[in-house]
This record gives C-alpha cells, structure tokens and sequence, in this order.
C-alpha cells in the first residue's frame, strides 16, 4: 500500500520520502491524502483564472479568498493553506516561485478591496513561505527573496502614512509608498513589524517580536523595537 500512495504522491510532484518516515502508519497517510486531494481539486479549478500557473501540484485550502486571480502567477508546488485572503490587484500583479507557501489566515493586500489608487504589487522567490496570520501591506513593492522563512503574525508594510500637518487630519494627507526588500536566506521571527524603506540583506536573522525600521546588512541577527544588531553570523 505505501508504494502506491508513494506513487500517486510522485505523480503530483511530492516527494514522500521527505515527507513520511516510518512513523507514519498507511492508515495516517490515508488521512493526510484526503484533505490533500481536496485541496488538489480546488487548485485544478482555481488556477484557470490565473495569470499563469506552472507544475502540476496546487492546493487551494477550505475558505481561501483570491481576489482579481488574473493577476496572480505562481509556480509550481504552490500551496495556499486553509482561510488565507489574496487580493492580487496590483500594478506589478502578485508572484510566487516554486514551491511557495502562504499559511492559514495570511492576509496580502496591495490595493484597497473598496476602490483607491492601485498598489505596486509582491514578489516571492522559489522555496520560501509566508506564515499564519501574516500581513503583507504590498501597496508600495515588496520583494522577498529564495528560501526565506517568515513565522506566524509576521507584518510587512510598504507604506506609511504622512503626518507632518498638524491644521488637517492624517487621512487627509495621504500616504508615502516606500520599496520593502527581503533577501535571500533570511528567518523573520514571530510578530515581527518590517516598515516601508526597509532591506533586509542575506542571510540575515529578526528575532521575535523586533520592529525593523531601517536596513539590515547581511547577515545581521537583529532584535529589539527598534530594532538593532545584536551580532554578525559571518565575521568581516
């Protein structure tokens, strides 16, 4: 029975040898296929409105919302878990690379559902995730790298509002969009706060619960609100 199920899981892209050791029973596999072939199902239905889709493997979770999906494109072995919200109305649109996963409860807005002015849009490279509960405010551009990790309630904002006024309200005087950059190979840490302007360079480490407001050279470990390095992973 394992070699079928291990065959059906090649035929759809995953790689059951990275995924199930001898702990898992057939009967666990069973049970693990079946929401996964679910979630298949759906994703055969979903990326007919796409931008583009590559790769065989896409599972939509339950209660997924993609909004505007023309201008949405993901590679393959793209994974949007249970109750996540995309709206992919963008000047840039929404990209995702290969093997790519957006975890339950995510929220990625770039526009205003209501109407506004459109937002740049989000790239995401191959083998990187975004976590539960995180919040990607892609108004101004975000790009974020290959296999970056991004924890749960991670938010991302390429935008902050101007304030300098005083005679008038802060809705009034609008907002600055600022380009946010994650590159390669970085951990952002839980309940982490990345703000507009911001990069993060390779490799780096945000501890939990750090508020970046200002670029991070690579491979930094920085925590704090602000915040600052607390040391280097390389030496110079």
């Amino acid at each position: 029975m394992h070699k079928i199920l291990y065959f059906i899981f090649r035929r759809v892209g995953i790689d059951p040898a990275g995924r199930f050791n001898n702990e898992w029973s057939t009967q666990i596999i069973l049970g693990t296929m079946v929401p996964l072939i679910i979630s298949f199902i759906r994703g055969v239905w979903n990326r007919i409105f796409f931008g583009t889709s590559k790769g065989l493997l896409l599972l939509i979770g339950r209660n997924v919302t993609i909004r505007h999906p023309r201008y949405l494109h993901v590679g393959s072995n793209f994974i949007a878990e249970d109750n996540c919200e995309l709206n992919c109305l963008s000047r840039r649109g929404v990209h995702f690379g290969n093997k790519v996963t957006i975890g339950s409860f995510a929220l990625i807005r770039p526009t205003n559902i209501y109407g506004g002015e459109l937002g740049d849009g989000l790239k995401v490279g191959d083998n990187s995730n975004i976590g539960p509960y995180n919040y990607i405010g892609c108004s101004g551009y975000i790009e974020i790298g290959n296999n970056v990790m991004i924890s749960p309630r991670v938010s991302i904002f390429a935008e902050n509002h101007v304030s300098e006024r005083t005679d008038i309200t802060m809705k009034e005087q609008g907002v600055k969009r600022e380009f946010v950059k994650i590159e390669d190979d970085c951990w952002i840490a839980a309940n982490s706060v990345i703000l507009a302007g911001v990069t993060i360079g390779r490799g780096s480490i945000i501890a939990a619960g750090s508020v970046v407001t200002k670029s991070v050279p690579p491979y930094s470990i920085v925590a704090g609100v602000p915040a600052k390095i607390i040391k280097k992973r390389i030496s110079n």
